[in-house]
C-alpha cells in the first residue's frame, strides 16, 4: 500500500498529465474601461504557470482613424467640385458676349449686351465666394512671402497649388479679359476700327489683344490720312 501510493504520486506530474495541461490552457477575455483587455492564462515546461495582460485598441484606433481620413476625404472632394462648377458656370457665362462682339458687332442686341453690368456682377460674386473657400491664415504669407513684403514666384505657386485657388484665379482672368474686350469693342465702335480679331485674342491672351487693337488702330489711321 505504502509502495503503490508512492508511484501514484509521481505519475500525477508526469509528461502526459502536463502536455494536457498545457494544451487545455485557457483563455478569457475582459473589458475594462470602455477598452478591451485580453487575459492569456498558460503553463509551458520553462515558466511555469504565467498571465498576461494585452491593450487590444487596434480595433478601435482603425475606426478613429478611419473615419478621420474619410472626412478630410469628403471634405477634398467637396471642395473639388465647388472648384469645378464655378470655373464651368464662370466660362459659360463670358462666351455669349464674346459671340455678338465678334460675330454681330454692330447689332443693337450686342452693344446693349455688352453695356449691361450683369456679367460683371455675377463673376464678382463667384470670386468672393471662391476667395472665402480659398483663404487660409498662410495666404498672406504666400502673397508676400520675400524679406521686402513683395509676392516671390514660389510663394506665388504655393497658393495656386489647390484647385479653388486655381479657380478663383480664372474668374478673376474671365472679368479682366472681359473688361478690357469690351474697351478694345467700344473703341472700334466709336473710331470705325475693326475690333473682331482683337475681341478674339482678348478672350484668352488678353495682353495680346489690346496690343493688336492698337496696332489695327495705328493702322487705320495711317491709312485714312
Amino acid at each position: 500500500m505504502v509502495f503503490s501510493s508512492c508511484i501514484s504520486q509521481p505519475f500525477s506530474s508526469s509528461p502526459l498529465s502536463m502536455m494536457k495541461r498545457n494544451i487545455t490552457a485557457k483563455r478569457s477575455e475582459l473589458c475594462i474601461d470602455s477598452s478591451r483587455v485580453r487575459l492569456d492564462h498558460r503553463w509551458s515546461f520553462i515558466g511555469g504557470s504565467r498571465i498576461s495582460l494585452q491593450n487590444n485598441v487596434s480595433s478601435n484606433s482603425y475606426s478613429v482613424v478611419h473615419k478621420r481620413c474619410s472626412g478630410i476625404r469628403a471634405s477634398w472632394l467637396a471642395t473639388s467640385q465647388i472648384a469645378s462648377s464655378v470655373f464651368a458656370v464662370g466660362t459659360t457665362a463670358v462666351l455669349p458676349f464674346y459671340t455678338l462682339m465678334i460675330v454681330a458687332p454692330k447689332a443693337e442686341i450686342t452693344k446693349k449686351s455688352v453695356e449691361s453690368s450683369i456679367p460683371y456682377i455675377i463673376l464678382g460674386v463667384l470670386y468672393a465666394y471662391l476667395l472665402y473657400l480659398s483663404w487660409t491664415p498662410e495666404t498672406l504669407k504666400y502673397m508676400f512671402s520675400s524679406k521686402y513684403m513683395l509676392p516671390e514666384l514660389s510663394g506665388i505657386a504655393k497658393m495656386f497649388s489647390s484647385e479653388i485657388t486655381l479657380a478663383s484665379a480664372w474668374i478673376h482672368l474671365l472679368v479682366v479679359d472681359l473688361f478690357a474686350a469690351r474697351q478694345v469693342y467700344n473703341d472700334g465702335l466709336l473710331n470705325k476700327i475693326e475690333t473682331r480679331h482683337s475681341v478674339s485674342l482678348c478672350l484668352l491672351f488678353c495682353p495680346v489683344g489690346i496690343f493688336s487693337h492698337f496696332v489695327t488702330k495705328a493702322f487705320t489711321n495711317n491709312q485714312s490720312k
